[in-house]
């Protein structure tokens, strides 16, 4: 996508498009419920032939994050241990969906493991080993980003992996997610599906904007090369590794917003969570001291007002 190139009509409104979504992932980051019917007056409403419209889905998307705090509260409440994992092509929004999931929930208790790429001494250990020290414990949620299917993915195509080495991967994957499942563990396994000429418009987008490059690392762009490779690799992936204990779920990537949305809309039914009974919480009143007196902060220590 040449600075220079003539973009067509159809080009143009998708690139658009693309610049409103990411407008949207930071008004989610700050937008409250009260404040949406406002905003929307104001003319922050997205183009007529949008995919989806955006006053619509901030609303399901505040509903569908306040069934999560549920979620997380009854995960507590009944000291479950869950594990969701995200997988998909690079770019394919799993990131994105990651957030949308986290957003509004305890961090104390909720936590997003994306690991990076094995030590020395990791890749001498078992394969499984690093990411067991990262499952959840008793009243919490973990989300992946990435997981241990990175072995059936980017380091089989990549050559990080012998032809051994990934055979022993797809037997002890079912044993070994079995495991999990019975040690009480639920586990739900995601893939995000893009097209071929989704990615691409997605990593041209992230080339010309500085904001986003830092995205784009050199083993993505191989990725493109390898298209057909990855594409192979995930119908074998899904083939060995997709069980009645740990069943995969492929979520529809195409459209960010719905897939966000259809995606948390899948992971609250796989729990059968109710309301949790709570303590009404009362603010206790300010205990006052005769002789307590609050000394003035030295100027010099604030941050300069430049707003």
């Amino acid at each position: 996508m040449n600075d220079h190139e003539a973009k067509t009509p159809a080009e143009l409104e998708r690139i658009k498009q693309a610049i409103a979504d990411d407008f949207d992932e930071e008004l989610e980051m700050q937008l409250e419920d009260d404040r949406l019917d406002e905003l929307v007056a104001e003319g922050m409403s997205g183009p007529a032939d949008e995919t989806i419209d955006r006053k619509a889905y901030f609303r399901e998307l505040f509903r569908l994050q306040h069934e999560l705090v549920k979620l997380q509260d009854w995960v507590q409440y009944k000291k479950l241990k869950m594990l969701v994992i995200f997988e998909g092509r690079d770019s394919a929004g799993k990131g994105g969906a990651i957030k949308r999931v986290t957003q509004r929930l305890n961090p104390r208790t909720c936590r997003v493991v994306a690991l990076p790429a094995p030590t020395n001494k990791e890749q001498g250990q078992w394969y499984f080993q690093r990411y067991v020290p990262h499952l959840p414990s008793a009243g919490e949620m973990v989300l992946f980003d990435r997981s241990w299917y990175n072995r059936a993915g980017v380091e089989r195509v990549m050559g990080f992996c012998n032809p051994e080495q990934l055979e022993e991967f797809f037997q002890t994957v079912p044993d070994f997610e079995r495991m999990l499942v019975r040690s009480g563990i639920i586990l739900v396994k995601y893939w995000f599906s893009i097209t071929d000429e989704e990615q691409e418009f997605r990593f041209k987008m992230r080339i010309h904007d500085p904001l986003k490059q830092w995205k784009l690392s050199p083993m993505d762009l191989e990725s493109r090369v390898h298209w057909e490779d990855y594409t192979r690799a995930k119908e074998e992936m899904f083939d060995r590794t997709h069980t009645d204990e740990a069943p995969w779920w492929v979520v529809q990537a195409v459209d960010k917003k719905r897939a966000r949305l259809n995606m948390i809309s899948h992971l609250l039914s796989q729990v059968n969570y109710e309301d949790v009974p709570k303590q009404e919480v009362e603010l206790p009143a300010r205990v006052r001291h005769a002789d307590y007196v609050r000394h003035a902060v030295k100027p010099e220590l604030y941050v300069p007002e430049v707003y």
